[in-house]
């Protein structure tokens, strides 16, 4: 026969397909999402993320050194308070002394410089209410005192030397707001990662216990809709107005379209968060036998990748990073 077109003619080799490959995967790609939480003596494991700690302050820098090691891009920390110091207001996100902040100054002296320390800018962790905004007279989140609120929690995370404040909230304007408090402070250089397209999954379960979070009903009211794919650009469109440096969508694999189409859109880098229910199905299936570990965790960060996400954050981002080296 001739005239045929042949294209497994470039499959036909590992040294070939490497040549050819559209998409990397690279350890500078990936973020490593951490938990430091207060009163702990030894990390805990988190029993629906098996792999994943809720650190002490000391095993966190153990285990931030260990990622740095491996050449991952950044550390992504989330703050785990006792029951007892959680208040409406989540006053301790932004008291210097709570546990996130503390976490931050330590990932900071340890590996700064050697990666970007990135803090979750959201009050969800530290209210007794478990939601990510304070609540007005009837229990409904209140946007707009919320956003004083994240402009306080912004400036004791940049008074830690954080490079990043990831604004995971999903109020309306926070970025914005955040911009404004962290320039008028003196924090020009501090960069902020929007989530601009944050849905109200289901896949969210086990980083509820990860937090130890306290939230009684949903979040629909501010987290984006499954259905909606317009709203995800409208979102986005509003961040880069308001002044991210990074975007991001979250979560990654059941949201893969719109990903395609934030990136095709931003003009600025694009991250993804693979998050806690992805991690634990591909987690639970590899532990029964079913699926290749090691290869379903790289396609799936391969897939996030291709579908436009300058970087990933993922719970496998340590050992990920340590295969692909």
């Amino acid at each position: 026969m001739t005239g045929m077109d042949r294209p497994r003619r470039l499959r036909r080799t590992p040294a070939m397909r490497r040549l050819v490959a559209e998409t990397s995967l690279e350890p500078r790609h990936l973020i490593l999402p951490m938990f430091v939480a207060d009163g702990l003596d030894e990390p805990r494991e988190i029993s629906s993320m098996p792999g994943v700690f809720q650190h002490t302050m000391d095993s966190l820098r153990k285990a931030a050194v260990e990622a740095v090691a491996a050449g991952v891009g950044g550390l992504m920390l989330f703050g785990v308070p006792k029951a007892e110091d959680k208040d409406a207001q989540g006053s301790g996100a932004s008291d210097p002394d709570g546990i996130l902040n503390r976490g931050l100054r330590a990932l900071v002296h340890e590996v700064g410089g050697s990666t970007v320390v990135m803090a979750d800018t959201c009050l969800d962790e530290f209210t007794d209410h478990g939601h990510c905004g304070v609540l007005d007279a009837n229990g409904a989140v209140d946007n707009d005192a919320t956003l004083t609120r994240y402009v306080e929690m912004a400036l004791a995370q940049a008074e830690t030397g954080a490079d990043l404040l990831g604004t995971s909230g999903m109020m309306d304007g926070q970025v914005g707001a955040i911009r404004e408090g962290l320039d008028a402070a003196g924090y020009a250089d501090t960069g902020i990662l929007a989530y601009a397209a944050k849905y109200a999954s289901a896949f969210y379960g086990p980083f509820r216990e990860a937090v130890g979070s306290s939230l009684q009903g949903d979040r629909r009211t501010y987290q984006q809709d499954p259905a909606n794919r317009r709203e995800a650009i409208r979102e986005l469109e509003l961040d880069l107005l308001e002044g991210a440096d990074i975007v991001m969508v979250k979560p990654a694999m059941s949201y893969l379209d719109i990903l395609r189409e934030v990136a095709d859109r931003s003009t600025v880098p694009v991250a993804a968060y693979q998050i806690s229910g992805e991690y634990a199905m591909i987690t639970a299936a590899a532990q029964r036998g079913w699926i290749d570990r090691k290869g379903a965790v790289l396609e799936s960060l391969l897939g996030i990748r291709r579908a436009g996400a300058d970087m990933v954050l993922t719970y496998w981002a340590t050992e990920a990073a340590n295969w692909l080296r």
